[in-house]
């Protein structure tokens, strides 16, 4: 149980980690511009399927920056315990 436990801890710090680095990505854009560096990964333009009667349009995007992933490493590191 405790393995099931830290598992789901290490999830909910890298999207906790990926929120609050998007947040100061925006605040410290001006001030350390090395933090908001950073590469976007998926899918674009988005993937689309008509259907003719209906259509579908599939995509998903994934930036990451140095503020989300040390922010997200902080929390692994203290959740962690």
């Amino acid at each position: 149980m405790k393995r099931g436990r830290h598992t789901w801890t290490i999830i909910f710090a890298l999207v906790i980690g990926a929120i609050v680095g998007t947040i100061l990505e925006g605040v410290l854009s001006g001030v350390a511009p090395v933090l908001v560096k950073g590469f976007n990964i998926g899918v674009n333009p988005p993937f689309t399927i008509d259907l003719n009667a209906d259509t579908f349009t599939f995509g998903f995007t994934l930036r990451l920056n140095l503020a989300g992933g040390l922010v997200a490493l902080l929390l692994v590191l203290l959740l962690g315990r």
